[in-house]
């Protein structure tokens, strides 16, 4: 078995396990989140949308700015995947300190960790892009990051709407829905993140939570850089 075969054996195997249906309680959870959006005004929505989106978009900006692609064409697929590794690590540690930070002040920093943890997960996912090859100055492959980071912070149902546009990226390819990104991602969210804005334990929820989400979007975002190299290399 070569190499590049035994990574798609392991990114379809993590397929199965992340499309899995999800759990009672997070069945639960989802249901009653959905409930609680459906009594916000529409209004409301709108406005926490916009200002999701310019949040994410200013994020984007800069992360686009500061990151410097990396010339990896030579790097077999294992050491693309070290560094890949590597760089994940790097900055869990990021956003465990981040989240330790605003977790100590309560929900005021709490409050402030919600655009500084985006900032430094879009940061990880231009770095990770780069390691793999892709070119982060093209708005398409920006746009690719965003639907991994949609699909990382989603709810059953979505992620497999997601899944699917992103393996046939070449052809369904499409702009965010930014109404559904935002509601997706604070669902996902809210009850991991409840407990941050507890002044002092807040510190430990913040950064073992900022830890663990930081891993779960890089390895996310490892696999699904996986299955595209892959596909890219049979066709």
């Amino acid at each position: 078995m070569n190499e590049n075969q035994l990574f798609l054996d392991e990114a379809y195997r993590w397929k199965l396990k992340f499309l899995r249906k999800s759990s009672m309680v997070e069945r639960l959870s989802k249901g009653v989140q959905t409930k609680m959006n459906a009594h916000i005004p529409e209004k409301v929505h709108k406005a926490v949308t916009e200002a999701i989106k310019k949040m994410v978009e200013a994020t984007l900006i800069g992360s686009n700015l500061t990151t410097v692609q990396k010339d990896t064409g030579t790097l077999t697929l294992r050491k693309k995947n070290q560094l890949a590794q590597k760089t994940i690590a790097q900055y869990q540690k990021a956003a465990a300190a981040e989240g330790i930070g605003t977790g100590a002040g309560g929900i005021f920093l709490g409050l402030a960790d919600f655009p500084l943890f985006i900032s430094i997960k879009m940061k990880c996912l231009f770095e990770l892009a780069s390691i793999y090859g892709y070119d982060v100055k093209q708005k398409e492959e920006r746009l690719f990051l965003l639907y991994i980071f949609q699909l990382a912070f989603s709810g059953e149902k979505h992620r497999k709407d997601l899944f699917a546009i992103i393996e046939n990226w070449d052809t369904e390819k499409r702009e965010i829905d930014w109404k559904i990104f935002q509601q997706e991602y604070r669902d996902y969210l809210d009850f991991i993140k409840l407990f941050q804005f507890i002044p002092g334990f807040g510190a430990v929820v913040g950064g073992t939570a900022n830890y663990k989400l930081l891993g779960h979007l890089g390895e996310t975002a490892r696999h699904i850089f996986h299955l595209r190299l892959i596909k890219e290399i049979v066709e």
